[in-house]
């Protein structure tokens, strides 16, 4: 008669039961594969907070998914699996630093002919008008990038920051 029942659940309700049956025996590891596909913001946001409490009070997660942004916020380790083998397995910190770049971009009004850049920096034109600075942060700051804009008479009229997430890192691992 349950799975009657269950037949009759939505998918996140299915999702929901079937957690709740992973968790009556209170075990020591989780395995969780692609726990938030196809379920809606609300339940992915409930999925979290408790598996997050979960893992406070010393459970083992582990999370298989191709949600790379949910991977990064979420894990505290992350191994990198690409046509069945293991590529990496690092701290997701670690593996987040790999990927020596970061990128300044910035509102300059316009089109403005590209100043010299410090060494290693390089310019993109954006096809929505901005301007991105790509630099290596271990050899060079945003400042000193700034400053050779200023130099060169760029106007800046506004400016954001955009750092490798996982997904960048990723690609650099399983390309080609």
């Amino acid at each position: 008669q349950a799975n009657a029942y269950a037949r009759n659940l939505s998918g996140g309700m299915k999702r929901r039961l079937l957690l709740a049956k992973a968790l009556v025996h209170r075990p020591q590891i989780l395995v969780l594969d692609e726990p938030t596909a196809g379920v809606d913001i609300t339940l992915r946001e409930m999925l979290w907070t408790n598996v997050r409490k979960l893992n406070q009070q010393g459970m083992t997660i582990i999370l298989t998914t191709h949600y790379l942004e949910e991977a990064e916020q979420m894990c505290d380790e992350i191994a990198i699996i690409n046509h069945g083998e293991v590529v990496i397995r690092q701290s997701t910190r670690d593996l987040l630093a790999r990927t020596d770049g970061k990128t300044l971009v910035l509102d300059t009004g316009g089109e403005i002919p590209l100043p010299d850049l410090p060494r290693g920096a390089r310019a993109e034109r954006r096809p929505d008008g901005r301007l991105a600075i790509t630099y290596p942060p271990s050899r060079l700051r945003a400042d000193q990038v700034l400053d050779a804009l200023r130099a060169g008479g760029v106007p800046i009229l506004d400016v954001a920051t955009e750092q490798p997430d996982l997904e960048d890192v990723f690609v650099e691992l399983t390309r080609g």
